[in-house]
């Protein structure tokens, strides 16, 4: 074998090698592609069933919010509502991350929830007006309000927007930091 096919053949071997690589990488990515993909529909899927109701018809939106305010009076509570709807997958996330072990106990202890159900971003625009949420950078929005109904605070730049990309821990950061003040607690506990 001459020196030209020497070369000839450690360059074929090169590269038979290098898609041998090639392969194995592709083969690899679409293996983590496809993991990826399906962790992301169970999750969506545990996140979002057809049958999971969590805002209420549209037409509602008042009397559940005047009922909230009522509530919240009577047992001395913050009033956390939630512009969103049933199609929004973050929303559902955000009902989850409420009702979750660590959270319900803060939530039913200190917040009165209403649901506002804004439609396709078309109804109850002029609740969310009222207290400045700005729903169209995205939903869920929240404003918690006090047991009068001042508003305490407006999230004004989609901050749970992404709650799908969220940790519960930023949902139980939310209701400490938000939660009526009790004679004895510190801010820093959560179970107080």
């Amino acid at each position: 074998m001459g020196v030209g096919n020497q070369s000839v053949t450690r360059l074929w071997q090169t590269e038979s090698r290098y898609l041998e690589v090639l392969h194995a990488v592709k083969s690899k990515l679409l293996t983590l592609a496809a993991g990826a993909i399906a962790t992301w529909m169970v999750a969506a899927g545990t996140a979002r069933p057809a049958s999971r109701e969590i805002y209420p018809d549209p037409t509602e939106a008042k009397a559940d919010l005047a009922a909230g305010l009522k509530n919240a009076a009577q047992n001395h509570k913050r009033v956390i509502v939630d512009f969103g709807g049933n199609w929004c997958g973050d929303c559902q996330v955000l009902d989850i991350y409420f009702h979750n072990p660590q959270n319900r106990p803060i939530l039913e202890s200190n917040y009165v929830l209403v649901h506002i159900n804004i439609g396709r971003m078309d109804e109850n625009l002029d609740i969310a007006e009222r207290y400045g949420i700005p729903v169209t950078l995205g939903v869920p929005a929240l404003a918690v309000l006090s047991e009068s109904g001042k508003i305490l605070y407006g999230q004004r730049g989609g901050e749970f927007s992404h709650m799908g990309r969220m940790e519960s821990s930023a949902v139980t950061k939310f209701l400490v930091q938000w939660r009526p003040p009790k004679a004895g607690c510190s801010v820093m506990v959560v179970n107080c």
